[in-house]
Parts: C-alpha cells; structure tokens; sequence
C-alpha cells in the first residue's frame, strides 16, 4: 500500500513538474511570437475594396468596376438565417468560444480518423477573421501559432457582432465575389433579404472550397454540400426538420445576374464614365473605393441613339455592296460547335452570326450561331431558319453568287417571317452621336460607333474630325454679335486669297459654279455658301473667329487661316455638340458631362456637376415662406442671347429651305446644319430642339472619301431626323424661346428687304437695326412687325 502511495505521488509530482516545464515552454512561446504579432486594432476602422457601381438616370445599373466584387454590408443588415447558415456551416459554438474551439478542434480529428468525407474545420470564424486580415494564408504550424494568439486578442477587443460582420463581408465565395452581398447578388441576382434558406445553405457551403463546389461544373458535389450545411442548421435548432427538408429538395437555382440591359447599347458611355472616374480619383479608388456613380444617360434615348446611328450606318454600308462573307467554316460535321468558335459582336443584337448550310436561286438554308450553357458548354440544341431572295436583295446578287455553303455571315429576323432573316454585314463606315440637355450640359445619350465590342475607340470624344459646314453658324454668330445684321448682304462671288507661299487660293461652293451676287446673311448659312463664309471671314478678322471658336469651346487656339472658317481645322462631335448647346440655351455657357453625382462608401456626396446654389431648399418644413431660389453662379455668358435667337432662326430656315429640308418632315421646331467636308471625308449634322441638342458625325477611322456625291444633307441629315421624330413624338411642338429686346420683322428671305404675303419669313433683328426699305406698301409691311416687349419673350 505504501508502494503504491509512493507511485502515485511520484506520478504526482512527475505530472507537476512536466506541467511546469510545459507551462514555462508555453509561456515562452507565447512571449516569442506576441513579439511581432500585427495589431488587431487596424479592424476597428477597417475598410475593405468594395465595388464602384455607375448608375444610369433611372436608377438602373449601368457599369461596375472592381478589383474584388463586394458590396459591404454591416451586421444590422444581414439577417439572421443567413448568419446562421455561415454558422452552422463553419463554427456552430461561435457565440460561446473565445476564438479557439476545443470541440471543433477535436471533433475535427475525429472526422480525419474516421475518414469521413465531409470536415467541419476546427479554424473558428475568429481565427479565419485572423487569418484573411493580419496573418496570412501560409501553410504552417508557426502561423496556427499566431492565428490563435490573433484570435484571442480579437475576441477580447471586439464583439461577436463585429466579428462576424468582418468575416461575411471579406470571405471570398467564388467566380470573383467577396461577402454575402455580392454574392447573393450575383449567384441568385437578389439581396441578403431575399435568400432562401437553400440559398444561404449554399453560399455557407462555399468557403471551404468555392471552385469544388461550382454551380455548373461540380453541381452534384454543390448540391450534396449544401444539404450537408441544411442538416448543419437543423441539428443546431436554427431552423425546423420541416423546413430543412423543403430547403434540401430545392433545385440549386443558381442564376448568375447579367447587368441592366441598357448596358449592351451603352458600351461607350460607360467606359467615358470610368475613364473619367479614374481621372478624377485614380485607380485604386475607381477600384476598391466603393463609390456610388449617378450617370447621366437616360435608357430609352440611348437605345434609340444606338438604333438610328446603326441603321444610318449600315443605310450608307449597304448602298456601297456586299463584301462577302465574314469567315468560313467546316460544315461536313457538327457545324454548331465551329460556328459557336466564332467570336460574336454582343451589342449588335438583333442580328446574329449563322452559317450558309445550302444555298440556291431561291433561298439559303442557315444555321444559327447557338448559345452556351452556364458551364461554358456548347448548346446541344440546333436552330436553322431561311434566308429568302428578298432578304439578300440589297446586295444586287443572287443568292447562289453572293454565298456558298460554310459561309459565315451576320442575319437579322424579318419582321413577321418567322424563321426567315435578311442578310447584313458590319459597316466598313463608323461614326458617332451625342445627345445633350442644352441648358445643363447633361450628356443624355451617346454612341461612339457601330460597336463597342468591335472597336473601343469613341468616335464622339476621341476622334479628332474636320467639321465642315457645320463651324459656319459660330463665323455667323460672330459676326451678328460684332454689328453684322441677319439682312447684312453679303457677296456669293469667286474671292481669291493669297497665302504666305505665295500661291492662289480660290474657295468653291459645293455645287460649284462662279456664284449667285449678293445674299442677305441668312442665305450663307441656310445654303452653305462657302464664298460668302469667307468673305465674312475676311471682313471679321480669322483672330476674332478663333477668340469666339475657343469661348464656345470648339478649339483651343484655331489657327488665324481662312480656310478655318469653313471648319478645316480638327475638334470632336462632343465639342461641336456642346457648342451648339450653347446657342440653343440663349448663349450661357456650359460644360458637357456624363456624371450628375458621385458618393463615397459612407454616402457623402463628393462630387456635383450641378454648382448652383438652393436657397431655402433646406428648409424643415413649409411655413408661408418665400419659395427656393436657385442662384445661378455660372460665367459669362459665350455670346449675347439676343444673338443666340438670331443664329438659331437662322438655323430653323437650314432645316425649313436650306441644306437640312428632309429633316422638315419631323413636323417640330427644329434648328440645325448640315456639314461636309472636302472630298466628303467627314459628313456631320448638329441640331437642336428647344431643351435637346443632337450631333451626329460619319466618316471611316481612316479618313478617305465617301464618294463623289456623298453629303451630310443625304446620310447625317437623316440620322438626325430619325432620331427626333421618335424622340419628339409625343411631345408638344415648343417654338424657341424669344428673348425681350428681339424685334420680328416679315421679310423676303431672299433679298432681306421687308414684305408681306406668300414667301416672307420672319426675321429677327435687335432694337434700332430693322432694315429700312420696303419691298411693299410701308404701311402693310409695318403690321408684320412684332416687337417683343413682354418678359420672357415670345413663344
């Protein structure tokens, strides 16, 4: 009995002294790795990358930038099933533990010993908070070390709350998110809100391996872990047998979200939008700031500014042949899966890529290009459909010489022919168009060419073009602003200049021929006389033409030459749209942009396009009080208003009698003019209504010539037009704005001199410059005169 006294004590004592010797060795340990350990209070004011999201006018998603998908959420917002399925996927004894699990540590050498398949981790939430944010990913016993000295720190620093809000937000969940929120947006296209519980389980079931639970490529083994975690949630009372076997016989659903429709015609815009974003605050905000981006794009208007421009295009395109075929392709196997090889434009829809399966006199049989299933397989399924005669008609040749079998071209259904497509081809011709709110600047629409997908290049703010014709209202402008009145007569006769060389240059009217005598100022404008522009020109001064060109932002310093007036110097359509903008709001400047307002992460607004100051707008309530007043804090006017009305009646008679008269069948008040320049390398028309600006510019990326007959009267014009007549139809027609101090006066638009009846217009002149000769009785042409003295002028 003594013996075994004496045993047990020695174990005793043996056990006390390993213990000590463990202790001390712990001790040190934990004094050797607390040395360097990283400070867990960087958590407190943690800020994690989070998606940059551009919204379009309505509200929609327009673009979204990143670097990692996250949209950050805190804890208050996440609701309690999802927490709890992250839960009971990964530490059931969160809410309990103080960062190191004992019973998940052991029940996870358990499972290893068991060989069980399925291993609930014995890292804690805490310790993978440790590991993702201050220690690291590396594989070895010295980072477990840490990880637990980190987790224990966490745990006596922050709340449980806290805790969990920083793991569900920067847990990485597969195909590039981060967080719940991102992923519950882009796996089911919903908020946290409106998971299921299946849906949780599965997003819980991702962090242990995203990539072995694909959706589409491992979805027996996503579908087996996701009921694994529905078990989990039971068996931890967080939700009922019932519910778990309702939640467990749900399909996956996964149904990754796809970004606004809008955004497959707004390539262009959106891409302005980010490179102005990464101008303005650099990559690393643009990327990980988190900012929420309100654009300027109206949805509706961009679609059918992407429709007229194409249609413009491929109009110009298919009148000049047919090219052939795009590509070739093998047809003697299974011609779907070389045809599915083929690169397809995205945001050309609806046209689609197909294959000449056979072809004779009367018809191709074609097959479509077929679409990809979520796994990135090839469909299975075949769609075929006709390509009639008259489908192939535009191209002047039979069907059996325009294509043979294996060839692959683009097709687009005709309407009301089910199964039957008309042939077309990708514009060799690009161009551009913009649509803008005169009076704020506000870019509405803009399209900068055929397809984004095919070029990047932004024809309506990069390309650098010579506007022609289009330059000539701002030398008009100029010289009404400087004394010249619209009755001014003005010589349409052969001038001839001599350069600096030495040599002769003698301009030409586009129609050609040795002139018509002289005009009154209107008639240059509204027939686009090129002697007359220049010899305006001459008389103003070419220096005086590029001070007015740099106040309405069209050049920064035009060179001092003649031949500028007749816009051979390079701007962009952006620019010439922002001038004309100016015009049309009474001469008040403006600049052009494509953000209304940019917010932090937080919600603060740090960025406004719109400057003006709201007086009482801030107001708790209303009380009787004086209404809001908005303080206009802008420069300078460009030019006077009184001439502004002036140029743009000047204009209205372009679109009513001059080069734009096809755009009179829009039935609007409408201001404009056509632009073509020399051997009709640039075709351009710029126009506006009361409150919409619209500029339109063709031409190949490689300037040459569109042919011999080609003019902006017969491809932008109409480009234009379409535009406004959908635009404007349910609109009232508005007549521009008549400034106080504008006198009305009815004159021949011929000579400029007064008249009445059949034929006369109404021409605009300022107080005390009315032309003094009548054409008729003084006393009749006296009634036709209206002069506006009543604010706000006539309308």
């Amino acid at each position: 009995m003594r013996l075994l006294f004496r045993f047990i004590g020695f174990l005793f004592a043996t056990g006390a002294i390993l213990f000590m010797v463990g202790a001390v060795i712990a001790y040190g340990l934990v004094q050797v790795y607390q040395r360097d350990l990283p400070d867990t209070a960087q958590l407190q004011n943690y800020e994690p990358p989070i998606t940059t999201r551009v919204h379009a006018g309505d509200g929609s998603i327009l673009a979204e930038y990143s670097h990692e998908r996250r949209l950050y959420l805190p804890s208050s917002a996440i609701p309690q099933m999802v927490k709890q399925a992250f839960i009971s996927a990964e530490d059931k004894n969160f809410y309990t533990h103080k960062g190191i699990d004992p019973e998940g540590v052991v029940r996870a050498l358990a499972v290893i010993a068991q060989g069980g398949r399925h291993m609930q981790g014995a890292s804690t939430i805490t310790q993978q908070v440790a590991k993702n944010f201050l220690v690291g990913n590396e594989r070895s016993f010295d980072r477990k070390i840490r990880e637990a000295l980190v987790a224990f720190r966490i745990e006596s620093t922050y709340s449980k709350d806290r805790i969990l809000e920083l793991y569900l937000n920067e847990i990485f969940l597969g195909l590039g998110n981060y967080g719940v929120a991102a992923a519950a947006l882009n796996y089911f296209n919903k908020s946290v809100n409106e998971l299921t519980i299946a849906e949780a389980a599965y997003l819980a079931a991702l962090p242990k391996g995203p990539n072995n639970y694909h959706p589409f490529q491992h979805r027996d083994r996503a579908v087996e872990r996701r009921n694994y975690v529905i078990d989990r949630m039971v068996a931890d009372g967080a939700i009922t047998p019932e519910e778990g076997a309702k939640a467990k016989a749900e399909p996956l659903n996964v149904n990754p979200r796809v970004l606004s429709p809008n955004t497959y015609v707004a390539g262009y815009f959106a891409e302005e939008v980010r490179r102005k974003l990464l101008e303005m605050y650099g990559e690393k905000k643009l990327y990980e700031g988190g900012l929420s981006v309100r654009a300027t794009l109206d949805p509706k208007m961009q679609a059918l500014t992407r429709k007229v421009l194409a249609d413009g295009l491929v109009r110009f395109d298919e009148a000049h042949g047919f090219r052939g075929a795009m590509n070739h392709i093998d047809i003697s196997s299974d011609w779907g899966v070389a045809l599915a090889a083929i690169p397809e434009l995205g945001d050309v829809k609806p046209w689609r890529l197909a294959v000449v399966l056979e072809a004779n006199d009367a018809q191709a049989r074609i097959g479509l290009q077929p679409g990809r299933e979520k796994s990135g397989e090839v469909a299975r399924e075949r769609e075929t459909g006709v390509l009639p005669a008259e489908g192939v008609r535009w191209t002047g040749r039979s069907i059996r010489t325009a294509l043979t079998p294996g060839d692959v071209v683009y097709v687009d259904p005709l309407p009301n022919r089910a199964g039957q497509y008309r042939l077309r081809q990708i514009p060799e011709i690009s161009g551009a168009i913009v649509a803008m709110d005169p009076y704020t600047g506000r870019v509405l629409a803009m399209v900068g060419g055929f397809s984004f997908d095919q070029s990047e290049f932004n024809r309506a703010t990069q390309a650098l073009r010579q506007p022609g014709s289009s330059f000539k209202p701002f030398v008009y402008a100029a010289a009404l602003n400087e004394g010249y009145t619209p009755g001014s007569q003005i010589l349409d006769e052969p001038i001839a200049i001599v350069q600096p060389d030495g040599s002769v240059w003698s301009p030409e009217n586009f129609e050609g021929g040795q002139g018509t005598g002289a005009h009154p100022l209107r008639y240059g404008v509204e027939h686009s006389k090129n002697m007359m522009t220049v010899r305006l020109a001459k008389d103003l001064g070419m220096p005086l033409i590029a001070e007015y060109a740099r106040r309405f932002g069209i050049y920064d310093d035009l060179a001092p030459y003649l031949s500028m007036s007749l816009g051979a110097g390079e701007t962009t359509l952006m620019r010439m749209v922002t001038a004309y903008s100016m015009l049309a709001n009474g001469g008040k400047r403006i600049k052009e942009t494509l953000i209304d307002r940019i917010q932090d992460r937080s919600g603060h607004t740090v960025y406004r396009h719109d400057e003006r100051q709201c007086l009482g707008c801030d107001a708790p309530k209303w009380d009787n009080q004086n209404e809001p007043k908005l303080v206009d804090k802008r420069e300078e006017p460009v030019i006077d208003e009184l001439t502004a009305y002036q140029i743009t009646s000047i204009m209205e008679g372009v679109i009513q009698r001059g080069t734009g008269v096809s755009i009179k069948a829009v039935g609007k008040h409408l201001a404009g003019k056509t632009g073509t320049t020399n051997e009709a390398k640039d075709l351009w028309f710029i126009g506006f209504s009361p409150d919409l600006c619209v500029g339109v510019f063709l031409g190949y990326d490689r300037p040459r010539s569109m042919g011999d007959h080609a003019q902006a009267a017969l491809y932008a014009a109409p480009i234009f037009r379409d535009f406004m007549t959908v635009e404007l139809k349910d609109k009232p027609d508005t007549p521009f704005r008549v400034p106080p101090g504008i006198k009305l006066i009815s004159v021949n638009p011929s000579s400029g001199m007064r008249a009445s009846g059949p034929g006369s217009i109404l021409e605009a002149y300022r107080p005390g410059t009315a032309p003094p000769e009548y054409a008729g009785d003084p006393a009749t042409a006296a009634q036709t005169d209206i002069d506006q003295k009543v604010p706000g002028g006539l309308y």
